[in-house]
């Protein structure tokens, strides 16, 4: 699947394996612990820092595609990086390889913490895996915010500032107005087209 995000292509890394592929995403789903913030952290570690086999600014570009559709948004983005990767094929294998051990982890941790809730041992451990996994988040956010905010600085200082005020302003209109989080997707998208459309335009006419 070829796309117009910036990254390496398959000219520019080697293609993995329909086996290494599957190892990778089992590798995956085995350490899947902490929640969705974790388990996007090591996505893109994976893919990005240890494998360069899509670049950060894509990496994130895709994670805001899978912020705007229905449904499991880890799931989808596992779908986007497998078929980037190896097509179909590719997309089945990374979901199966991110399911597969969650799926049967999560089966018998329910089982197993059924009968060990109450223990004061349990309840302290799982204090202690909020502030972390929340720490994850944070760190994440970081990652994947810089390589957008960097490509708007190449694109002048204006481009870069409209950046910042799109992501502080959903942040503080989120937090305090409350708005369905589609809408300010998708008000959020209308005006960064307009604004960076009009930037282009100031930028050819002088």
């Amino acid at each position: 699947m070829k796309d117009n995000f910036p990254g390496p292509t398959a000219s520019a890394v080697a293609i993995p394996s329909c086996w290494l592929l599957l190892r990778v995403w089992l590798l995956l789903g085995l350490q899947s612990f902490g929640g969705g913030a974790a388990t996007l952290f090591l996505i893109r570690r994976t893919v990005v820092e240890r494998y360069g086999w899509i670049s950060a600014e894509a990496f994130t570009r895709y994670w805001a595609i899978c912020q705007i559709v229905p449904g499991i948004n880890l799931l989808g983005l596992t779908i986007l990086i497998g078929w980037h990767l190896a097509g179909g094929a590719g997309a089945m294998l990374s979901l199966l390889g991110l399911l597969l051990p969650s799926v049967s982890i999560t089966i018998l941790l329910t089982a197993l913490y059924a009968s060990i809730q109450d223990l004061a041992l349990v309840r302290a451990a799982l204090r202690g895996v909020i502030p972390a996994t929340v720490g994850l988040g944070l760190l994440l956010s970081i990652q994947m915010g810089r390589p957008l905010l960097v490509a708007s600085w190449r694109m002048g200082r204006l481009s870069f500032w409209l950046s910042c005020v799109l992501l502080i302003g959903s942040g503080i209109v989120v937090a305090v107005v409350h708005p369905p989080v589609i809408a300010v997707l998708c008000v959020s998208g209308a005006v960064g087209a307009v604004l960076q459309k009009w930037v282009a335009q100031a930028g050819s006419n002088s």
